[in-house]
């Protein structure tokens, strides 16, 4: 403000540079957008006025060779990280529920008795008939299959160490040096005081991860940031690298036997979230046994079988195909509403509309289970068929989940959750290093030419009719 004094009278004048409305709007725009940016660059989230609900641990959880790379050949995602699909209760009263939760576990809640013995494989390898004849266990006395027939190979330290981890452990494996170990984001302050984070790995991956100098062989125990080494002998277990990674998939609550909830991620998956919340959220809020994540493309089992042989996902397709018409034979039907429910009714859905039903194909990525009787058998069950087929978990889960008693209270979520709380990778794109390990094992596991199927799903010689008529017709809404 400015005055004048002209002919006697005093006078005040605006200066010039605030006459200008759009000059005013435009200053006004700038340093609106210089503090959005700021807090955003500061932003623990990096979302605008979203913030985290504790205070996340701010240092590095662990410094890597530049050599390695492990955060090489991340996938995209067109959905916004800054849109949550499902909502966490805060950290600090979630802390204080599952720590209750892990301590007052009732001993008296009924548990399984597990088939004890030697046999030439890992879980034994049961007929078809042999194998139905577990999924109805009303009969709590009857000893079920679950792995372990061999000795798990790895060292006195782990297993110690395995058994010492009490409430929540978080459970990942690479074999055959397939992924990078990357470190989890977002965990709160007090969350490795109450979760365990281990991943197994065998001599393969040893090599490259000592070749880029992120740990010695020498060394009997080996820790890699949050997460605990554990070394499989796996020349002791089967060929396959995939189907030697099933075993801590499927039985982490025979390995870590005194936990009272579990996580497993897929190696090619980075947790952004805490896994306290991820377990409150989904499982605990959801009074579910176990959640995981829907297929981002297919409802039906036979879809995933298809696609399964189509991409060459696994070589023998004529197994495929025998696995198809077993499970068909044995009264696996395609998806559809009647299945409903295989939740506990107390289980509502309101992430997504129309959301909320279950379907037949996973995303098994990423699996979260309250250990106890449902979830342990329902992981006993799809061992014993990933040991007598294949590891390709999706063809076998909507089988085992229809016919095994008593039910599995499930979560299924949408896939847009999945993508909100974990990053994916690419797998390794080539070896480097390491040599005479990857040498190893690539004579274990060397890639089979694909064994095309003898005969379609549907005919058989030419003439109909095959064991999964019945199946692909009602899929097809052709069956009367």
């Amino acid at each position: 403000m400015m005055r004048y004094h002209f002919m006697g009278k005093v006078t005040t004048s605006t200066p010039l540079l605030f006459k200008s409305k759009l000059l005013c709007f435009s200053l006004f725009y700038l340093f609106t957008a210089l503090f959005l940016a700021l807090y955003t660059s500061l932003s623990q989230s990096k979302c605008l006025f979203r913030s985290s609900p504790f205070d996340p641990l701010q240092t590095p959880l662990f410094s890597y060779p530049s050599s390695y790379g492990e955060h090489k050949y991340a996938l995209p995602t067109h959905r916004s990280t800054c849109s949550s699909p499902v909502f966490f209760t805060d950290y600090w009263p979630v802390l204080k529920e599952i720590r209750d939760l892990c301590r007052n576990s009732s001993l008296a809640s009924p548990v399984l008795s597990y088939m004890q013995g030697q046999a030439d494989s890992f879980g034994g390898n049961f007929s078809t008939q042999k194998r139905i004849s577990y999924f109805d266990h009303e009969n709590s006395s009857v000893e079920v299959p679950c792995g372990f027939l061999k000795k798990f190979p790895i060292s006195n330290y782990d297993q110690v160490e395995m058994e010492n981890c009490n409430g929540v452990v978080v459970v990942s494996a690479i074999f055959n040096d397939h992924d990078k170990i990357r470190q989890p984001k977002g965990l709160g302050s007090k969350t490795l005081d109450n979760v365990c984070f281990f991943m197994f790995i065998d001599d393969v991956t040893l090599n490259g991860l000592h070749y880029h100098k992120v740990i010695s062989k020498e060394s009997p125990q080996h820790k890699v940031g949050v997460w605990r080494i554990v070394r499989v002998s796996s020349k002791d277990l089967y060929d396959n690298p995939a189907m030697n990674g099933v075993i801590p998939k499927y039985l982490v609550h025979r390995l870590f036997p005194n936990t009272k909830f579990s996580i497993w991620i897929d190696a090619k998956l980075q947790l952004v979230i805490d896994p306290l919340l991820l377990i409150h959220t989904l499982i605990v809020s959801e009074n579910a046994d176990m959640a995981i994540s829907k297929h981002p493309f297919y409802v039906q089992t036979m879809d995933e079988a298809m696609a399964t042989a189509r991409w060459k996902k696994w070589w023998d397709v004529d197994a495929l195909k025998t696995q198809m018409e077993t499970y068909c034979d044995n009264g696996l039907r395609p998806w559809s509403r009647k299945k409903l429910p295989y939740t506990s009714e107390a289980i509502t859905y309101e992430i997504f509309p129309g959301g909320g039903s279950n379907e037949d194909v996973p995303d098994s990525a990423m699996i979260l289970r309250r250990h106890e009787l449902s979830s342990n058998l329902f992981s006993c069950l799809m061992f014993n068929e990933l040991e007598a087929f294949n590891p390709r978990d999706q063809l076998a889960f909507a089988y085992v989940r229809d016919h095994m008693k008593p039910k599995l209270k499930l979560n299924m979520f949408e896939v847009e959750v999945l993508e909100q709380v974990a990053m994916e990778y690419r797998h390794n794109l080539k070896h480097i290093g390491g040599t005479s390990g990857r040498e190893e094992g690539s004579k274990r596991s060397k890639i089979k030419r694909t064994k095309r199927a003898g005969s379609d799903l549907l005919y058989v010689n030419g003439s109909c009719c095959s064991k999964c008529q019945k199946y692909l017709l009602e899929m097809w809404g052709e069956s009367h």
